[in-house]
């Protein structure tokens, strides 16, 4: 057998990997899915925003994976621990399950750049996707990205993807501005959560 037969063979195999690769719904949590507590510790205080589950409801029923992305400097600056963000991690999917809603998988970066440094998980880094892409055999090119801030939109434009600011009471005006400018056929605007999700399902078909 010559060297360029097993490469041949690797080379097949990636391709067959992106060919069955699946979109997905990359999602924000604070602001998003669950009210923003700021660096939120107690998992007794979280709260679904209205529409939430119903809106992961809808992209399960069109197959698409729901993933949770979401900052936690918290961790970094020594205001929450792992411990507690995994517990509310943990009761917010079960608020979501209880609902009828299934999350994939829920991803964070636990970093400050001021205090641990650059890393390349920090939204709107794009290391905890291509994570979870890797893990998952996940599309990033045909995924959705959807959050209150610009960082939870700004990975549609490397990636290829669709992404969709939807303003809530916590969003920077200056957010709403950059994603404005940014409107096209991969970057949108919507009024709420559902109307998001329903974005992202109408650009795949």
């Amino acid at each position: 057998m010559s060297h360029a037969e097993p490469e041949a063979a690797r080379e097949a195999a990636r391709e067959a990997a992106k060919t069955s690769a699946r979109a997905a719904l990359f999602i924000d949590r604070d602001g998003t899915l669950i009210e923003d507590a700021h660096y939120l510790s107690d998992a007794s205080r979280v709260r679904l925003i209205p529409g939430a589950a119903e809106a992961v409801r809808t992209a399960n029923a069109a197959q698409l994976p729901v993933v949770i992305v979401t900052n936690q400097s918290g961790i970094a600056r020594g205001l929450i621990t792992e411990a507690q963000y995994d517990a509310v991690r943990a009761r917010t999917e079960a608020l979501l399950a209880a609902a009828g809603a299934t999350v994939l998988t829920t991803v964070h970066c636990p970093h400050w750049p001021e205090v641990s440094g650059p890393c390349d998980c920090r939204k709107p880094g794009l290391g905890l996707y291509r994570d979870a892409a890797s893990r998952y055999g996940l599309d990033l090119a045909r995924s959705g990205y959807v959050g209150d801030r610009w960082r939870d939109v700004a990975p549609a434009q490397a990636t290829g993807g669709v992404g969709v600011l939807v303003p809530g009471v916590e969003t920077p005006e200056s957010d709403v501005r950059t994603t404005r400018q940014a409107l096209g056929p991969r970057i949108h605007i919507a009024r709420a959560l559902a109307e998001a999700v329903s974005i992202v399902l109408a650009a795949h078909g």
